[in-house]
């Protein structure tokens, strides 16, 4: 008996790979600097340092993390090519040109970057499942 031909698997596309490797370099900073947000917060009530951030910067060091944390994943998620990182890679882009649109920046180095990843991203989604 022969055997049936499979159709060859797609390979990981190199700019997905560079922009997973980046958003992951983001997220790893992104990261650290939550953390030491949070702990430089704590360290500043412990201390009784007058002026300190208090609630509102134990807030933000707690978003700045949390924002970190989800880069992470996004960045996990392209790197293994998923869909629902893929999704939510294409929501921000989106998001980000809405912004820079509002704004009038439609030649901004901001606006461009944004628009040429979000058509990169839509034209290889065949290689996300």
């Amino acid at each position: 008996m022969g055997t049936v031909a499979q159709a060859p698997v797609p390979g990981r596309p190199l700019g997905v790979a560079i922009l997973a490797v980046l958003i992951g370099l983001l997220g790893f900073i992104t990261l650290i600097a939550g953390i030491f947000l949070l702990v430089g917060v704590a360290a500043g009530a412990f201390l009784a340092v007058p002026g300190f951030f208090g609630y509102g910067g134990l807030t933000l060091g707690a978003i700045i993390l949390v924002i970190g944390i989800v880069l992470l994943a996004v960045a996990y998620g392209l790197w293994d090519l998923r869909m629902w990182a893929l999704a939510l890679a294409i929501l921000v882009l989106i998001f980000y040109l809405v912004i820079y649109a509002l704004g009038g920046d439609f030649l901004s180095l901001g606006f461009i970057v944004s628009l040429i990843l979000l058509l990169y991203l839509v034209a290889v989604s065949r290689h996300f499942s």
